[in-house]
């Protein structure tokens, strides 16, 4: 079932956090993942909920969001990110299609 991957990020480094992003898009497809979105503007509609940079993945499910999320590509990348950012981040899976 396919799994999607949402990032909330504090960047606290734009200069580091370049290089992660540079790392970090060339891995996400080696485990069948894609960006759905990537940073753009976000608005909170209910609660106080305030985002910083929002990303969403797709992946063909959990475990292969969690495979890359652990993985060995993805390695320094992730190093980077909690170099130079703060995140907070969840999979969920998504509707099963008819």
């Amino acid at each position: 079932m396919t799994a999607y991957v949402i990032v909330d990020i504090e960047v606290k480094n734009p200069e580091g956090y370049a290089h992660y992003k540079d790392l970090a898009q060339t891995t996400v497809p080696l485990y069948g993942g894609k960006y759905i979105a990537r940073g753009g503007p976000a608005e909170g509609l209910e609660g106080d909920w305030k985002p910083g940079r929002i990303v969403i993945l797709e992946f063909p499910s959990t475990a292969q969001a969690k495979a890359w999320l652990n993985s060995p590509e993805y390695a320094p990348a992730r190093k980077l990110r909690h170099q130079y950012a703060v995140s907070r981040s969840i999979v969920v899976e998504g509707l099963e299609k008819p």
